[in-house]
């Protein structure tokens, strides 16, 4: 079982950024893949970056060139650096660790809350 703990959110005004922090613990010798989702309000969760423990990564197509996923192994740790913030950014972000090829099945961190205002 993987633990995983959020932080780094808050408000931020149209073009600004954030970073957002999280830490794995437990049993992190399996993690592979960690992962950023968001859920806005009334819409579903939805799959925002992922990293492999070799760097590669996969970024929704409406976070393309505003947001970088990084990680450092040696800390068991992923970041999401968020630039250029839209309004329509504005949701919960959650840390993930997926259970095999399933994220939904996977470990989730308690989420932080990103507001974008216009």
């Amino acid at each position: 079982q993987v633990q995983l703990v959020e932080s780094g959110g808050g408000l931020v005004q149209a073009g600004g950024s954030l970073r957002l922090s999280c830490a794995a613990s437990g049993s992190i010798f399996s993690i592979d893949i960690m992962a950023w989702f968001r859920q806005a309000p009334g819409k579903q969760r939805e799959l925002v970056a992922s990293i492999l423990t070799g760097g590669t990564t996969t970024y929704a197509d409406s976070v393309v060139g505003r947001f970088t996923i990084s990680r450092n192994n040696a800390e068991n740790t992923v970041y999401l650096q968020m630039n250029n913030l839209k309004p329509e950014d504005t949701a919960v972000y959650y840390c993930n660790v997926p259970k095999g090829s399933s994220y939904l099945r996977g470990s989730w961190g308690q989420g932080t809350q990103v507001t974008v205002s216009s």
